[in-house]
């Protein structure tokens, strides 16, 4: 218990040098590795992200961890994020691995229960992001997504499920599509 609120100067500097140079290497990998690399675009891009934190963390408090191991893992774990949407965006099979679907929970007013209750969402969120879009009725949206990132999308006017930007959209299969 003897080092708790001051271990040495040595130990103080040490922490401010390492911070300093772990958060200048990081941000420039983020910065040549492209705007790609922390989008908010699926689950694996939130791990990356958690990762790259964590990995900062450790760099910066732990006197086991070298800035150059730090840095290596930084490398890596960029690299990695790098290749994987590099071969997602040209792979279809690769994208569907890592990405989520986005599900149709509401299809011309009305609540598609079944795959609320799939994805987890209640009657109360899709209320909330209708309010949000200056909608007073269900009624008034033709459509709510729950997007591929977990943010709901509310579409007021839709004329069909087979427009392109719909066509990949997990839904029901008792959907009336005349309707």
């Amino acid at each position: 218990m003897e080092n708790i609120l001051f271990n040495s100067w040595e130990s103080l500097l040490r922490t401010v040098c390492i911070t300093v140079l772990a958060y200048a290497l990081l941000i420039f990998l983020l910065r040549i590795s492209g705007k790609r690399t922390l989008s908010k675009m699926n689950a694996f891009d939130l791990i990356v992200t958690v990762a790259l934190g964590s990995t900062l963390a450790t760099v910066m408090l732990s006197k086991d961890v070298a800035l150059i191991d730090g840095a290596a893992a930084f490398f890596l774990l960029i690299f990695l994020q790098f290749g994987l949407t590099w071969l997602s965006s040209r792979s279809k099979e690769v994208s569907k691995l890592i990405k989520a679907t986005p599900s149709l929970l509401v299809y011309k007013g009305e609540l598609l229960t079944e795959m609320m209750l799939k994805e987890r969402i209640d009657e109360d969120e899709i209320f909330y992001v209708l309010r949000q879009n200056g909608l007073s009725s269900i009624v008034q949206a033709d459509a709510v997504i729950l997007e591929a990132d977990g943010s709901l999308t509310v579409v007021q006017k839709l004329t069909s499920l087979k427009t392109s930007v719909m066509t990949n959209l997990l839904r029901p299969s008792v959907i009336d599509e005349n309707k």
